[in-house]
């Protein structure tokens, strides 16, 4: 008679390769929805947004930033945990700025709503990759700076900072983009490398 730890061991790769696989192809179907978001929130915000060469002021976000140049230099599981830890932090952001553009585009439900799912993809991108993690033994390092982040996004009534609120927005919804867009090359680094 065979070992059976064996079998589950043998068993357990083709499962870890399939949840690798379906990981990224969740990550490459969201950069698409990504993209989507961005012009639909651009479209939105009305001028200077939408104006060729319009380039907004780069505004301090706490708690998220784009992913470095240095992130491809790390090593693989770093980098996925460094994805898992920013799309736990985007959900809140992507809440915080549906809560804003209800306020400020009333009557652009769609965008609110694209918003709202975006937050739920980053949410269920983050707990696959995380899953990918621990599957390979890399525990994700926990919680996102939620709470911290979305301070960062309160606003008053002031033409100023609706200006800024709407900026922050975009920003937000740029480093969605960018990192679903990391974590799908990182994830297709495992997929074309292999699980070993």
């Amino acid at each position: 008679m065979e070992d059976p730890q064996a079998d589950s061991s043998i068993s357990f790769l083709p499962h870890l390769e399939a949840k690798i696989r379906q990981t990224h192809n969740l990550a490459r179907l969201l950069t698409k929805y990504a993209e989507q978001l961005l012009e639909e929130y651009v479209q939105q915000q009305g001028d200077p947004f939408g104006m060729p060469g319009f380039s907004p002021p780069r505004l301090s976000l706490a708690g998220l930033s784009g992913p470095s140049p240095s992130h491809a230099g790390l090593p693989l599981s770093e980098r996925l945990r460094l994805d898992a830890a920013a799309l736990g932090a985007l959900p809140a952001l992507l809440d915080a700025v549906r809560r804003h553009q209800a306020e400020l585009n009333p009557r652009s439900p769609r965008l609110q709503r694209s918003l709202e799912e975006a937050a739920r993809q980053a949410r269920a991108l983050g707990a696959a990759v995380e899953t990918v993690l621990a599957a390979l033994g890399s525990a994700a390092r926990g919680p996102g700076p939620e709470h911290s982040a979305t301070t960062a996004l309160s606003t008053a009534n002031s033409a100023a900072s609706i200006f800024s609120a709407k900026v922050l927005g975009l920003q937000v919804c740029g480093l969605y983009g960018e990192w679903v867009n990391r974590t799908e090359g990182d994830l297709s680094q495992l997929v074309h490398g292999g699980v070993a």
